[in-house]
């Protein structure tokens, strides 16, 4: 299959010269650029710090001062550490700045909170239902509250699994499951800044499915292009046209999206964690209320493997599916349309309770695993209960290497008219 491999390298560089060569392809570059740059602005500039005179500001400088600030509580969150920040709230509650109606005095209050504003998210979220969260609940509370945080979370989850809300959408096995998972947090969770890695996070999602979107129409060219020209006779006939031809594709595709997609993901990975911070990378994602819900006891440094990661299988089976509905139909419009479909599709139906489960393995979720990694979706598999990330990677890892040979067999085979 590799015989001859440098007339292999010049037709895979010549597919892809193709596509880049066309105005559509120097468009997508532009669009990719911006992409990154906007993601990595918003994320930038959703970390911000106040001063002691309540003035707002958001960079390097700014994620400096408030980084020293959160890292003065760096360390285990104890019944203890979650006292002394109720008390801590209290006294800061009680100064004229608090109880002020002026909107600058009241930000020079929350100057004073910001320090310990992960750790009161946790004990909001804690102090609130399941599925509400009280930004003022810790407000009402005396400090011996603090020992009873990490109870909460049980006692909220099983509260709300035995709610008419959800009683009958999962089985006692699925109600197990979770539980038992949140039981099994090794607590008390230690704590650091990880504002960084929290922002990646946030709009990661954002650029991934944006990049995947943009790369569709670079590649549903590819296999639809001789057609589109009525150049595929010239192209089939040809000594190697119906193998290493087809092969070149199938390379260029590939090459093309992933040189794309990783180094999008790590100019913007970079870019973020320079101005934002590195800190906070070994934490657990339950020491913020980003995952303080979340059942998987995972690193911010894991949660954004899973997320580069996913996005990578999931960008690429919706694509190489774009390229078998290409050879099948050898129209470029109707293959550009799938990704479309398959981005969008579960929002219109998400609040179809009957098919909560199936969505929740839709392969867009590879796309957002930092969303898939907060929901409660989980699987009964014999006697067994899989949550829905171990289950998205295997799926769609296995579909994305089966399509490949189809592609193949499927593009040799097609009969020119």
């Amino acid at each position: 299959m590799f015989s001859g491999r440098r007339p292999v390298i010049q037709m895979v560089s010549y597919e892809i010269k193709k596509v880049f060569s066309k105005p559509g392809g120097k468009i997508a570059v532009v669009l990719l650029f911006l992409t990154t740059a906007i993601a990595s602005a918003f994320a930038i500039t959703s970390v911000s710090f106040v001063d002691a005179d309540g003035h707002s500001s958001s960079g390097f400088k700014a994620a400096g001062n408030l980084r020293s600030k959160k890292n003065a509580w760096t360390g285990y969150l104890s019944d203890e550490v979650f006292a002394e920040v109720i008390r801590q709230n209290a006294a800061v509650e009680a100064t004229p700045e608090a109880q002020s109606n002026d909107p600058r005095e009241t930000n020079k209050a929350y100057a004073m909170k910001q320090g310990f504003s992960d750790i009161r998210d946790i004990i909001n979220s804690a102090l609130s239902s399941f599925r509400e969260y009280n930004y003022y609940r810790i407000d009402e509370v005396s400090p011996e509250v603090g020992a009873e945080i990490y109870e909460r979370r049980i006692v909220n989850l099983q509260n709300w699994l035995a709610s008419d809300e959800v009683k009958d959408r999962y089985s006692d096995k699925q109600k197990d499951f979770f539980l038992s998972s949140y039981r099994q947090l090794e607590t008390p969770l230690y704590y650091e800044d990880a504002d960084g890695w929290n922002a990646l996070l946030d709009y990661s999602q954002t650029i991934i499915m944006l990049t995947m979107l943009i790369l569709s129409f670079l590649v549903c060219g590819i296999f639809s292009g001789e057609h589109q020209q009525k150049s595929d006779a010239v192209f089939f006939s040809s000594a190697e046209g119906r193998k290493k031809g087809v092969r070149a594709k199938l390379y260029a595709g590939f090459l093309m999206v992933s040189v794309t997609y990783w180094a999008l993901m790590i100019v913007y990975t970079l870019t973020v964690l320079f101005v934002l911070g590195f800190g906070g990378w070994n934490t657990m994602i339950q020491t913020t209320l980003y995952g303080w819900k979340s059942l998987y006891h995972i690193t911010f440094f894991e949660d954004y493997l899973l997320t580069v990661f996913g996005g990578y299988i999931g960008t690429m089976f919706m694509l190489t599916a774009e390229m078998l509905l290409t050879v099948i139909t050898k129209s470029a419009v109707l293959a550009v349309s799938l990704p479309f479909a398959l981005l969008f599709i579960p929002s219109f139906v998400g609040n179809i309770s009957a098919l909560s489960g199936l969505i929740g393995l839709f392969p867009d979720q590879l796309l957002q695993i930092g969303v898939a990694v907060r929901l409660f979706n989980a699987y009964e598999i014999g006697r067994g209960v899989i949550g829905a990330v171990p289950i998205l990677f295997s799926v769609y890892t296995v579909l994305l290497i089966l399509m490949i040979p189809v592609i193949y067999a499927l593009y040799r085979k097609t009969e020119v008219v």
